[in-house]
């Protein structure tokens, strides 16, 4: 049993960290109830942790190479916790807000360093195997999420999500601490002004597209965020040109293939999990099911994907990883324009078919995600080139829950337009949860709600359909199979370890 004690205590952080960013979509009507929060609050409590581990993973697996991955790692698990606990003690929207930023800091150390560790921790075989359960628990993490988030909010309440972090995070610092050894590479460099750069053009550009929403594309703060994100991002591009051990290495943009695939990995997950926040909203504010409930009507998409990645590795050896990739997008796409079926007179069943075809794209897509772009850059690149994909699907989140929710709370605008005197207002209150009082005020209104409910759905899945299609045919017609060459560093799923300047430590006991 002490043999996989390292695989234990790696898997229990990545399920934590993984299961916090579906968890939070069943909760958010009730947190917006329970904290009188805005639509655009909701978008950062999602965006926020999804937006801190995007920007901070690269810097992050920096850090983890040159200081210690088991130190990342344990230092990592600790503020996560901290800001669980900060999370589910937050006694304002702000506060909450703050407390996401922060665990998806903690979140970005613990995903830098996981792979790592389990690469340092077992060799021939028993590698495999830990792997195999890890890239499972990883996968689980994703269909628990929801039913979790549903359990917990129904049973206790939203900030229980929030508070079962706190003892997982323990046993996982002390096991950590006792069995995993410790390694580094000194002659590693941390790019900090690029991880500067990056990060303010991340944040800057995501508050510009939700800030579009709600204060209008012209407005001060859209404008003043998407200038900040330009000159962010060009001084990022200058530094990385000039860093002789840069974060991000821009030459492999020149790669037709990986840029492709960085696109496909936005796409991916922003039109995969983007939608689910809204979906969450309607189903238990209009619809009127509960948390549990809510979660349930996901698992068509969790299930799907779980079963379908656990089948890729068997019935797709040999074939080239774009067309997994490629079709998987397809996939998605197909799923998400199933589900703009959704009408003012539907329930929860007209979402089943599309979340199932769905999942079974990213099913296909995400396990061969990275190997795809491993293969599509040089050999001594293969670390960054995966912890860029990481980076890139995190970053698909943070903007696909931006831009989704401007166009979903546009809609509901304009669709109440004909029908409400004030419709910014009423929209304003559908979109953060509030259907029920706001129909206990106004039933004249209950058709008008579910046909602006039905409207803005179906706009952002058909936004996700359509970019997952045009993802999917980018992919399978620019990317194509590398020759590979022998090589000293070994990739493992999302990094790399060189092998010939590694420094080790025991555990302690």
């Amino acid at each position: 049993m002490r043999k996989w004690s390292p695989l234990v205590a790696v898997s229990l952080g990545t399920f934590m960290l993984l299961v916090d960013v579906t968890i939070v979509n069943v909760a958010l009507p009730s947190m917006a109830l329970a904290l009188d929060t805005s639509f655009t609050a909701l978008q950062w409590v999602i965006d926020g942790y999804s937006l801190a581990l995007a920007a901070l993973l690269l810097v992050a697996g920096a850090c983890a190479d040159r200081y210690g991955r088991r130190a990342a790692y344990v230092g990592g698990v600790a503020l996560f916790a901290l800001a669980s606990l900060a999370c589910g003690l937050a006694p304002s929207p702000e506060a909450l807000v703050a407390a996401r930023l922060v665990q998806g800091i903690g979140a970005a150390a613990m995903f830098a360093a996981t792979t790592a560790l389990l690469q340092s921790s077992y060799t021939g075989r028993d590698r495999g195997t830990a792997f195999g359960v890890w890239g499972a628990v990883s996968g689980a993490s994703a269909a628990a999420g929801p039913i979790l988030g549903g359990l917990l909010t129904e049973g206790v309440n939203w900030r229980a999500i929030f508070l079962v972090n706190i003892p997982v995070a323990v046993v996982t610092v002390v096991l950590t601490w006792k069995v995993v050894p410790e390694t580094r590479n000194p002659a590693g460099r941390v790019d900090w002004a690029g991880g500067a750069a990056f990060t303010v053009a991340a944040a800057a550009l995501t508050y510009a597209l939700i800030a579009g929403g709600e204060h209008g594309w012209s407005g001060p703060r859209t404008v003043s965020g998407l200038a900040i994100a330009a000159v962010a991002l060009l001084g990022f591009v200058a530094v990385e040109r000039k860093q002789a051990h840069p974060l991000l290495d821009l030459r492999l943009f020149r790669s037709a293939s990986f840029t492709a695939l960085m696109i496909a990995a936005v796409v991916l997950q922003g039109a995969a999990f983007g939608p689910l926040a809204y979906v969450s909203v309607w189903l238990q504010s209009l619809l009127g099911l509960g948390p549990v409930d809510a979660g349930l009507v996901v698992l068509p998409l969790c299930v799907a994907s779980f079963v379908v990645s656990a089948a890729v590795g068997r019935l797709l050896h040999g074939i080239s990883p774009r067309m997994p990739v490629g079709v998987g997008l397809l996939f998605i796409g197909a799923g998400a324009l199933l589900m703009t079926l959704v009408g003012p007179g539907s329930g929860w069943g007209a979402l089943v078919p599309g979340l199932a075809v769905a999942g079974v794209g990213v099913g296909l897509a995400t396990p061969v995600l990275v190997s795809a772009t491993l293969a599509a850059v040089p050999h001594e690149r293969a670390g960054m080139a995966g912890a860029a994909v990481n980076t890139f699907r995190q970053l698909g989140m943070a903007l696909g829950i931006a831009v989704l929710g401007t166009l979903f709370s546009g809609r509901l605008e304009d669709s109440l337009h004909a029908t409400v005197t004030d419709a910014h207002a009423t929209a304003a209150g559908l979109s953060r949860g509030a259907a029920q009082s706001i129909l206990a005020h106004a039933p004249q209104l209950n058709e008008a709600a579910h046909r602006a409910f039905a409207d803005g759905l179906d706009l952002i899945f058909l936004g996700s359909g359509v970019a997952a299609l045009l993802g999917g045919v980018l992919v399978l017609a620019v990317v194509r199979p590398a020759a590979r060459n022998p090589q000293t560093t070994v990739p493992v799923d999302n990094f790399s370890i060189d092998q010939t300047r590694e420094v080790h430590s025991s555990p302690t006991h």
